[in-house]
């Protein structure tokens, strides 16, 4: 990656925590050519600004992932291997289930996979049910009703108006008047659109 970027004059430093010991590990890419680079102009620093890409791999995932293959043409001609997007819902409900706090990020993610009627991968979200979170080892089998059930327990527990300002940094101005709909009955409706997807044949 360092190579490819170095090829179109951009300068970068990766940077990793070696004692990481999480599954999860993180990195940085650092870099402080890319404002000239992309010809941006930081208002007020007088000071070259400093780009940071952080990446998380993990190295102990749940199996059951589908993939989706792409080719792309910039900066060169390359493939990429995706994670689908039944895939990336099952994980996405994981979180909004396991997840020991309330990120209204999540439940954001979680309206636009029920406004598209994304099915989730049901394999992929056991396994990741079974191997991290409340009911680690636990051998949960889950299907389309444990899970619905579990979701409106969550639902019904959160505080809406914590969950707003969690994500209001990270709304578009133009979408920060829907944020007023957030509510217990907001999100039950949501589901009720997922439990539709679920039952739908395709």
């Amino acid at each position: 990656m360092l190579d490819v970027l170095a090829e179109y004059n951009v300068a970068c430093q990766f940077v990793h925590r070696p004692n990481d010991t999480r599954p999860v590990k993180e990195a940085f890419i650092k870099d402080d050519s890319i404002t000239s680079q992309l010809e941006f102009s930081f208002m007020n620093t007088g000071r070259r600004g400093l780009l940071k890409v952080k990446l998380e791999v993990d190295t102990n995932p749940p199996i059951g992932s589908n993939w989706d293959y792409r080719f792309l043409d910039f900066p060169l001609d390359f493939e990429v291997c995706t994670q689908d997007l039944s895939s990336n819902f099952a994980l996405k409900l994981h979180a909004l289930l396991c997840r020991p706090y309330v990120k209204g990020r999540d439940w954001f993610d979680f309206g636009w996979y029920c406004r598209f009627q994304v099915k989730p991968n049901m394999v992929l979200l056991e396994n990741a049910i079974n191997q991290y979170g409340p009911w680690k080892n636990k051998d949960e089998k889950i299907n389309e009703v444990w899970l619905l059930n579990k979701l409106a327990e969550r639902i019904r527990a959160i505080n809406w108006n914590e969950a707003v300002l969690d994500v209001t940094p990270f709304v578009a101005p133009i979408e920060r008047p829907s944020l007023r709909l957030w509510s217990q009955g907001f999100f039950l409706e949501k589901l009720a659109t997922l439990e539709q997807t679920l039952k739908s044949p395709r």
